[in-house]
């Protein structure tokens, strides 16, 4: 079992800059990628980051050149700093990491953490 540790949501400004971070625990864990999603209110949940277990990153097209999804060496934790934050960032984001804890493969989901920003 993959246990998540959301932390760093908050309110800005349009134009300021917020970092999520993401810790994951768990029995032999090896992470096979984690990414961040963020789901806004009417809209459906999607893909803001990833990173695999390689260092390969993929961005949705409306963040780039504006977040940036890190790690540390071991690769855990997992860190999204949000530079010039809009209005339409805001959202509740979420982690998720896939993962094998032993031999069994899982898919866990962070509670979510808010992220808004104001005009």
């Amino acid at each position: 079992q993959v246990q998540l540790e959301e932390s760093g949501g908050g309110s800005v400004q349009a134009g300021g800059s917020l970092t999520l971070s993401c810790a994951a625990s768990g029995s032999a864990l090896r992470i096979v990628a984690t990414g961040w999603y963020r789901q806004a209110p009417g809209k459906q949940r999607e893909l803001v980051a990833i990173i695999n277990a390689g260092g390969g990153i993929n961005y949705a097209d409306s963040v780039k050149g504006r977040f940036t999804i890190s790690r540390d060496y071991a690769g855990n934790p997992v860190y999204l700093q949000m530079n010039n934050l809009k209005p339409e960032d805001t959202a509740v984001y979420f982690c998720n990491v896939r993962a094998y804890s032993g031999s069994i493969s899982t898919d866990a989901w962070g509670q979510g953490t808010q992220v808004t920003v104001s005009s």
